[in-house]
């Protein structure tokens, strides 16, 4: 067999392929076969040249759709014109409003049912986004005395576990009561710490997210 000549091309079409079916059947419904069939004649041998599994593929799909997202929290973090409490505040609203989000929530299955996805994300939000981008503006605002706290590290562990676990429909699927309830307990948590996280805008558009979620 030919050596593949345009292996990035060839990862890229896969990802295109597999994202196009995770949004039209969802995750769940969508074999390999089916993304081989859409994929016109090239073979599974091919596919897992790249690609492991299907939680694989998906885990791609996901962190192709985050790059976006983590370049404009990188750039939060690094404006010198805000506080660390704003650089926290508007980290939350840009996220949750980013075009990119609910898509994500689309193609995501509930990660309480697939485990090793779920391990996955966890360590990606303890591993990258907490010490990446939460510890620092939360350091900073310690500093320029915008958040009030003795344990930087140990909040912006709290607050991501609370925000991206606690209350993610992808993991706990809730009603919008339940949702309502966990989002005021986060707010009113985190007013000892001067940090105002979670608008009723913002609660509006994770409640538009939960439903998005519910297959």
């Amino acid at each position: 067999m030919a050596r593949n000549k345009y292996p990035e091309e060839t990862r890229q079409l896969i990802l295109d392929v597999s994202t196009k079916l995770f949004f039209e059947k969802g995750y769940d419904e969508t074999s390999l076969q089916d993304i081989i069939a859409r994929l016109g004649g090239m073979t599974k041998g091919a596919i897992y040249h790249h690609f492991r599994s299907k939680e694989e593929i998906l885990i791609a799909v996901v962190d192709r759709m985050s790059e976006m997202n983590n370049i404009a929290m990188a750039r939060l973090r690094d404006d010198d014109s805000l506080t660390g409490k704003q650089k926290l505040e508007k980290m939350f609203s840009d996220s949750l409003t980013d075009s990119k989000q609910k898509d994500m929530f689309a193609v995501t299955p509930n990660l309480m049912e697939n485990p090793k996805l779920l391990v996955y994300y966890i360590k990606m939000v303890a591993y990258t986004i907490v010490p990446d981008y939460i510890v620092p503006v939360i350091q900073q605002g310690v500093k320029d005395g915008s958040i009030k706290t003795d344990y930087p590290e140990e909040l912006a562990d709290m607050i991501m576990f609370l925000t991206d676990v606690w209350i993610n429909p992808i993991i706990f699927q809730i009603s919008d009561k339940q949702m309502i309830n966990r989002v005021m307990l986060v707010n009113d948590m985190l007013k000892t710490y001067d940090i105002e996280l979670i608008s009723q805008e913002m609660i509006s558009v994770m409640n538009e997210y939960r439903k998005v979620t519910d297959k």
